[in-house]
């Protein structure tokens, strides 16, 4: 369970610093447009609430109904609310959904969108969905992306869901392998895939998260792709479920 209460205390810590962003912003600074068209900051907080709660209920119902993938019509409804009224659901379900995940029994696999997953993979995924959604709101109030080492996690599902990524696109998965090393905050560099691998992505952990998460298109990054796998990789890397993205956000 090590690995799971490390996400969670990660996920945890990405909630709060996230939450410290948006508590003290006015009517006006909820309602500002965030890159996702159609989208202001009330939007992405009422998407990460709404996305929490169906989380919860897969963790927590044997039988679970998961709610309606309108994630537009969802986040729509949530943003009409106060401002107020809006950060104290998202509190009390993300809090709900870290008690939840963490009695999750080992080996237990919990119903989604797409294949079931484990508590620590929806613990990755849910850390995945409060960063990328932070970046939207940061990017709409013009302040900095902070990069810590909770980006390990979102590099990770970066890189294991290559193949879902040309799926998405309707390519055929690669059978090559790519070697992965990118440089964290800390300094230390993180690596995956076959050292002797020819195909190989390199840069800062931050760059590749960003690409992954489709913040930001590839040409603004420091990013480098040697061989034509991981090249056409950078092309469609897409960490989260659902439609392909457009490019620079999905």
């Amino acid at each position: 369970m090590a690995l799971l209460d490390g996400l969670l205390a990660d996920l945890a810590a990405e909630g709060e610093a996230l939450d410290a962003v948006v508590a003290g912003l006015d009517d006006a600074g909820w309602a500002t447009p965030t890159p996702a068209a159609g989208w202001t900051v009330a939007h992405q907080v009422a998407h990460l609430a709404w996305t929490d709660e169906a989380s919860l209920v897969a963790a927590t119902d044997p039988d679970p109904v998961l709610p309606d993938l309108s994630v537009d019509a969802a986040a729509a409804d949530g943003a009409a609310v106060s401002p107020a009224e809006l950060l104290a659901r998202w509190r009390t379900s993300r809090t709900a959904l870290a008690q939840a995940l963490a009695a999750v029994p080992a080996g237990a696999k919990l119903p989604w969108y797409g294949p079931p997953m484990g508590a620590a993979s929806m613990a990755t995924a849910r850390l995945m969905e409060t960063w990328a959604h932070g970046v939207d709101v940061r990017d709409a109030l013009d302040l900095p992306v902070p990069a810590t080492d909770r980006l390990r996690p979102v590099a990770h599902l970066g890189v294991v869901t290559r193949g879902f990524a040309f799926g998405q696109h309707g390519l055929p998965a690669p059978a090559e392998d790519v070697r992965v090393e990118l440089t964290a905050p800390s300094g230390e560099v993180w690596a995956w895939g076959d050292p002797a691998a020819a195909d190989r992505v390199t840069g800062p952990a931050l760059d590749f998260c960003l690409r992954v998460t489709q913040r930001r298109p590839r040409s603004a990054l420091a990013l480098t792709a040697t061989g034509p796998v991981a090249d056409r990789w950078l092309d469609v890397a897409q960490a989260f479920a659902g439609r392909p993205g457009a490019g620079s956000h999905g």
